[in-house]
């Protein structure tokens, strides 16, 4: 995850922490190459032989260009436009990342003029990371190879489609016939990983990429657009598990694989926290007093883990009592939500103010655009298994 976020704080004026910086982004950058090689597959030859080295190099090269590509389009616009900015810090994740990153995120110290600097702040790092983004995955597509379909539930990790990927498939992918299906070269591997870190970026909530040009285009309105957005997540998290048991059900399957589904469908459960405590985190930034019935970064955390774990042990176990118990933890947060949470307060996700004029028509196409481009990025669900 990328983001660029904006403190109240006065600019600093200390030099650039250049060092931080640097010892992060190395280490981010084994720890992707790592992943690379773990995932791409040692193979009886091991992780040492020359062929998963290379894989994961290629993995590792790609996704990198892209999250730098997205970064140095935040700094240098932030730049330009004279808003105190840091470099990048990288947030390197081995293991529990699937590409062994978290991304990075850019400091933005005081408050942006206009709302014309947010858009070109907001949106040159997704365009940036997108013009590396998009021909990497065409390359990569064009030189993956077709392998059977596996069975749901045989351990393969199935990645999700966006609109866009689609269509980038359907020109540039080898043609798939019945019963075959594209495993993705390793360049295509990280270029999907750049397009999805893209996507929830793009989210139009708070201070991602997509909450920054979303308010430089709407102004205020986009607080109540925010909040909508974001519940619509929690909404959208009951609609895919209930969508596949509905289609179980009707198959005469009844609610065998509803453990599988709720591992399945927890991206956006859990994003729709990870949001939250975002917003939590901005506003003790912002020196706001919360409320005292407020839940806690900890609790959220917890109840989180808490709710994956259960999914993640529902997946391949047939007891209806993980489901049951996995509905009965998620109805007490959601009810802790509604009396001290986000689903009562209405300030957590809302956007530091910037100038007022209005964007010029030139900027709101831009502003338009980003926004149409997460459309084409969205995937309904990223990960199955």
């Amino acid at each position: 995850m990328t983001e660029a976020a904006i403190e109240s704080t006065p600019p600093s004026a200390k030099p650039a922490e250049w060092r931080t910086n640097l010892v992060l982004f190395l280490a981010t950058v084994a720890s992707v190459f790592f992943t690379g090689v773990v995932t791409q597959g040692g193979g009886s030859a091991g992780y040492f032989a020359r062929e998963p080295l290379v894989r994961g190099g290629q993995f590792a090269a790609t996704i990198l260009v892209i999250l730098v590509a997205h970064e140095l389009g935040h700094y240098v616009a932030a730049r330009i436009h004279k808003v105190d900015a840091s470099l990048p810090y990288f947030i390197p994740m081995p293991l529990l990342s699937p590409f062994g990153t978290m991304g990075a995120v850019i400091r933005m110290r005081g408050v942006i003029p206009t709302r014309r600097a947010l858009l070109d702040i907001g949106a040159s790092g997704p365009i940036a990371g997108l013009c590396f983004a998009i021909p990497l995955y065409i390359w990569g597509a064009s030189h993956s190879h077709l392998v059977p379909i596996t069975a749901p539930g045989d351990g393969s990790v199935q990645l999700g489609e966006s609109i866009l990927m689609k269509v980038l498939d359907h020109l540039f992918a080898p043609a798939k016939p019945e019963g075959m299906d594209l495993e993705l070269s390793p360049i295509a591997f990280g270029a999907w990983g750049g397009l999805f870190v893209t996507m929830i970026n793009l989210l139009p909530v708070g201070q991602l990429d997509g909450g920054h040009v979303a308010y430089a285009l709407f102004g205020p309105k986009q607080d109540r657009y925010a909040q909508l957005i974001h519940r619509s997540m929690l909404a959208f998290f009951f609609v895919v598990v209930f969508g596949h048991a509905a289609r179980d059900i009707s198959g005469g399957l009844g609610l065998y694989y509803l453990g599988r589904h709720l591992a399945n469908s927890m991206f956006w459960l859990v994003w729709f926290q990870v949001l939250a405590i975002l917003g939590l985190l901005a506003s003790r930034g912002r020196g706001d007093d919360p409320k005292p019935e407020t839940l806690t970064v900890r609790m959220r955390l917890a109840a989180t883990v808490g709710l994956v774990v259960i999914a993640s042990v529902a997946r391949d176990n047939r007891s209806p009592l993980l489901p049951l118990t996995f509905f009965l933890g998620l109805a007490l947060l959601v009810a802790m939500e509604v009396k001290g949470g986000v689903l009562r307060r209405h300030d957590l996700l809302d956007h530091p103010a910037t100038g007022a004029a209005p964007l010029d028509r030139a900027r709101a196409v831009v502003a338009v655009l980003t926004l149409v481009v997460f459309a084409l990025l969205f995937m309904p669900e990223p990960f199955t298994m």
